[in-house]
């Protein structure tokens, strides 16, 4: 840049420096004009509008014609509005919208002491006007880059603090009323409404968040990893708890387990008990989906696989030392069972003969030492039936 150029800077910098409440106004009315969020001075009140341009206006100013900064530093003014924005909820287009209405008064502005001088300085015109846009242009960039970092600190910070409330319900500590207010709040949820803990066990070499599909099928949904397993409360609202199963196996969010539905954020702990009891019914790496009320009795036995495994041995022994037709008497056993305990029903089942279910359950008579007969051996083989599937 020359010396004339350099003194026209001045010049017109010191001109508009003189009439910068009045450049102010226009500033403020122009942007209120072109953006109604600006004009219903919310979340930006009009005086932090005002006072914010009129600060930023002298220091662009000040830039432009190399003037000693008077009210701070160029950067770090433009630092502090786009913090100031982003922490305000403003969005950035909008924000940037209104840098471009403020550099379009102010170069209208400078046009009014640039209108007399002679046709030969149309150069320094066109100079005058890409400095000026430059200056603006600077700025709002520095704006911008503020703004959009900032905004990542408030998205880490509000993911934090829903993760920190959401692991509160999950610990039990919803049922401090302040607990569970903040944890909606912050959740963006009811206190009431009707709900489900899932605990998934997910494959950690191709992991699947269950969210988006749950979504797609319109229930809402928060997740956080816990040790080895990703759990998260849904909303159901008047889904059941059938169509969720459904949702996470057409997903293939992995093995997972469901709580009862429950409608107070405070028994959200209670919910992850039961829905870690369903999980642990399922062989790992199955994929399957388990409604903690459709096993209840596998959630009893693998709670306690010592009870489960006397179970096997007091009611099923002799049974896997039968050779070749342990498999077969088992499942004849357990279609005799499902089948009302009719020998008739059973056989028409497996597609044999009345007698051969006869005989089969003769010799399992003779192998277990129970009569089929004995109340107690059925409800005994039902439950070591199912005690002996379910995961040690």
């Amino acid at each position: 840049m020359n010396d004339g150029q350099k003194e026209l800077h001045r010049h017109l910098a010191q001109t508009l420096l003189n009439d910068i409440d009045a450049i102010t106004g226009r500033v403020v009315a122009d942007i209120c004009a072109h953006s109604p969020t600006y004009a219903s001075g919310r979340p930006v009140a009009l005086s932090d509008l005002r006072a914010i341009c009129h600060n930023n206006l002298v220091l662009a100013l000040e830039d432009f014609g190399g003037l000693p900064a008077s009210s701070g530093d160029f950067a770090a003014a433009a630092t502090e509005t786009g913090q100031r924005r982003a922490r305000q909820g403003m969005p950035l287009d909008t924000v940037l919208m209104a840098y471009r209405r403020g550099g379009r008064v102010l170069w209208q502005a400078m046009t009014t002491p640039l209108r007399g001088r002679e046709a030969v300085d149309q150069d320094l015109v066109l100079e005058v006007a890409g400095a000026l846009w430059e200056t603006i242009d600077r700025f709002s960039t520095l704006m911008a880059d503020a703004y959009r970092l900032t905004q990542l600190e408030l998205h880490h910070r509000q993911g934090s603090r829903r993760g920190a409330l959401f692991e509160a319900l999950l610990d039990g500590r919803g049922s401090d009323p302040t607990v569970a207010a903040a944890a909606a709040s912050a959740l963006g949820i009811p206190l009431r409404d009707r709900y489900a803990v899932v605990a998934v066990d997910q494959d950690p070499l191709a992991p699947t968040d269950p969210e988006p599909a749950l979504q797609a099928a319109g229930m809402w949904s928060f997740w956080r990893p816990r040790g080895e397993r990703n759990t998260g409360i849904v909303r159901l609202g008047m889904a059941e708890p059938a169509e969720l199963a459904e949702v996470l196996r057409s997903g293939r969010a992995g093995t997972a387990g469901i709580s009862p539905p429950f409608e107070e954020l405070a028994d959200a702990d209670t919910a992850l008990r039961l829905a870690e009891r369903s999980l642990r019914t399922l062989p790992p790496g199955s994929k399957e989906v388990a409604e903690v009320d459709d096993r209840l009795v596998e959630a009893v036995l693998t709670s306690d696989p010592e009870i489960a495994d006397r179970l096997v041995a007091r009611y099923l022994n002799g049974m896997a030392d039968s050779g070749s037709d342990g498999p077969v008497l088992l499942e004849t056993l357990r279609v005799w069972l499902d089948s009302g305990c009719s020998a008739a029903h059973t056989a028409k089942q497996m597609y044999c003969h009345r007698n051969t279910i006869l005989n089969r359950m003769a010799r399992i008579t003779q192998l277990t030492g129970w009569s089929v007969e004995s109340g107690e051996a059925r409800l005994g083989w039902a439950l070591a039936l199912r005690a002996a599937q379910v995961p040690r």
